[in-house]
Order: structure tokens, then sequence, then C-alpha cells
């Protein structure tokens, strides 16, 4: 049992059972100009190749020990070696407390897995331990469970996150460059290891703003990739679901990752959140279209050859695709320029093989200021760049 001791005597895993620069201002006026020089597109209108454009043969290269996660022999720490101390968010799949380590008195998160196939804590241990010490990838320390109820806990190191709905109104145009730009940096590294996240959105990014710290969390539904794999579509967040998903093409792969990263996007710079808000997968798509236009989502269709559900018959219509400057006023133009639109078509895009890898997206000119090392020394010293 964790050891709530004086800390938080009610507590425990049995008691818990199995839950768990500063840039020029941009105006509205001058964003409708052409948009900037940029990297190339994605690969446009190529001949369908169903697999990854990148990382497409990663894990048929590394032993099947590195990907045959169902063979993982779990080693079991000391589960009195922790204690917890508060709750601090729940999931689907488990419950997430703030923890201590008493022999080392340092601070980590004690993540309570709810009943569920071993197979699947098997590949987020698995996952885990394979993107071990990858740029702002979340640390897994231990691994306890309690003896009698055999519930598994994971432990994380600790990170002093501030809730996103709190901090993301406080960034300044640096501060969502230097973020987003960070956790690409993870998303580069979890593919080039041949992982997809399937989970990307927010609550899954802990920012300790104070030390400009980032870590993407939470891969309980990350897996790996193999091409030609036809995978569930039921993994990521409504709001943060690619059209694949929603239109129940399962051969997707890491691009996935790349169209949450630009719901995430595209939210942070309109200061809408979130950004597309559907009320059902069927919704969510209803909602995509209407600012993508129909004509490309059936260009998709055609393209995948795709048969849209008959649930979309009655709501689905036709839809102009709206300019991206529409989205943007006085209260959020500030975080708005040629580059960060330029930016988001590349990522918002229905075929997922036209998006910008993450590895591309690092290079796209938004990021200049944060590639420029006295550019970016200046914004982690004064928060601000030149």
């Amino acid at each position: 049992m964790l050891a709530a001791a004086a800390i938080c005597p009610s507590l425990s895993l049995l008691t818990l059972g199995a839950l768990t620069l500063t840039p020029p201002i941009c105006t509205i006026d001058n964003i409708i100009g052409p948009p900037a020089t940029t990297v190339p597109s994605a690969t446009p209108r190529a001949p369908v190749a169903r697999m990854a454009r990148v990382y497409s043969e990663v894990n048929q290269n590394m032993p099947r020990s590195y990907w045959d996660y169902d063979s993982v022999n779990i080693s079991w720490g000391a589960l009195e070696n922790y204690e917890v101390v508060r709750k601090i968010g729940r999931g689907k799949y488990s419950e997430v407390f703030e923890g201590i380590n008493v022999v080392n008195y340092q601070k980590c998160v004690v993540k309570v897995l709810k009943p569920v196939k071993k197979k699947k804590i098997k590949r987020e241990i698995k996952i885990l331990q394979n993107l071990a010490g990858g740029p702002n990838i979340v640390a897994l320390l231990d691994v306890v469970r309690d003896s009698q109820s055999k519930t598994p806990s994971l432990i994380f190191e600790y990170v002093n996150n501030t809730d996103f709905r709190t901090l993301y109104p406080k960034f300044n145009d640096i501060d969502v460059r230097y973020y987003i730009y960070e956790l690409l940096k993870a998303l580069d590294f979890c593919h080039s290891k041949g992982i997809m996240h399937r989970d990307v959105k927010p609550h899954n990014v802990m920012i300790d703003h104070e030390n400009r710290k980032l870590r993407l969390i939470d891969w309980g539904l990350a897996e790996f990739y193999h091409p030609g794999t036809e995978y569930n579509v039921r993994v990521a967040s409504r709001y943060f679901k690619g059209p694949e998903l929603l239109v129940d093409f399962q051969e997707y792969d890491y691009s996935l990752d790349m169209w949450s990263l630009g719901a995430m996007f595209a939210s942070m710079i309109f200061r809408k959140e979130p950004f597309f808000h559907g009320q059902s997968n069927a919704d969510q798509l209803v909602k995509i279209a209407k600012v993508l236009g129909t004509d490309d989502l059936f260009d998709y269709l055609d393209r995948y050859e795709i048969e849209l559900d008959a649930q979309y018959d009655d709501i689905l219509g036709r839809f102009q695709k709206k300019p991206w400057h529409s989205f943007v006023n006085s209260e959020n133009q500030r975080f708005v320029s040629n580059e960060a639109i330029d930016f988001l078509d590349k990522l918002l895009r229905y075929d997922h093989a036209e998006r910008l890898t993450a590895k591309e997206a690092m290079a796209h000119p938004y990021f200049a200021p944060i590639r420029d090392e006295a550019s970016l020394a200046q914004y982690l010293a004064t928060g601000t760049a030149s």
C-alpha cells in the first residue's frame, strides 16, 4: 500500500483501488497579403502511398524485442518508497497524484492505472523505456504495484505545471513559438523512434513556465508504427482528432500527431479553445469542414477511396474554405503573422500525407527567433526576444 503517512493518511493504493523578440505588432490588414516565403509544403498531390513519409521503417529495422511489448517482463519497484500527497488529475484510464519519494524526498507523479488489459500497460511501459532520455519526454522513474489489489502505478518525474487554461492566456507571441518548438522536439524524437503519441492535446503537455520546461506526458494511447497496419481510430481526444480518425481511415501514421499539434496551435494563436469544438465525433468533422471546406474533404475521400458513414448524409452540407485571416481580431492579432498563418495552413490539411512532418515544422520560418541562439538566449533570460 502507498503509505500516505502524515501527509495524507486517507490516501493509499488500496483505498483508491484500481483508479488510477517581441515581434512587430501584426494587424488584421497586414496578414491578408501574400504568404511568406517558407519551406516547401509537404509533397503535394503525389500518388497515394499508404505509409508514413518519414521514419516508416524504424521498427522493422529494430530487433523484435524493441516493439513487441507483449513479451515485456515488468520489473516491479518498491511500493513503500512512495507516498501520495494530493490528487492532481484523472483520465479515462488512470488517476494521477502528486507524490513523494520517501527515500530521497524528491517530488514525483504517481499515475494509478484503472483496470485495463495487461497488454496496454506493457505497451505504455515499453514505449516510455524506449523514449527514455529523449528531449521533452516525461521520465518514467519506477513501476510499482500493490501486493494485494495488484493495482499498478507508474512513477514519473514531477513537473511544476500550470493548467493551460490559466497559463496560455498569459503567453506572449514568443512564448507560443518557444513551446510549440519544444513540443515539436518531443514529437520528432518519438516519431524517429517509430512511435505515434496519438493523444496530443494541451492536457498532455506539462509546462513549468518559470523554468521554461515542457514535457509531453500520457503515453497510454501511444503505439508503434508499422506500415500497412490498420490501427484503432478510437484514439485522441475529440477536439484534436485528425480527419482520418473521423472518417474511419485506419492506415494512419505519425502525421496524426501533427494535426493534433495544429489544432493546439490554432487555439493558441486565435485565442479560441478548443479551435474545432464538435459536440460529437460526427459533429467534429462538420466543424472542421466549416473551416477547411468540403471540396478538399471530398478530394481526400476520393483519393484514399474512403466512404463516408451514412450519418454524415444529413449533417455534412457544402462549405467554402474559410480564409485563416477571418479568425483574426483585436484580441489575438498580436500572435498572428504571415509565418504563423503559413505554418498553421501546412499542418491543418485533410490529407495526412500533405502535413508537415515534425522535423519539417521545426525548419519553418515561424521558428526563426527560436532557432537563433542569441534571440533564444535573450528570451530564456528575459521572456522577450529581439
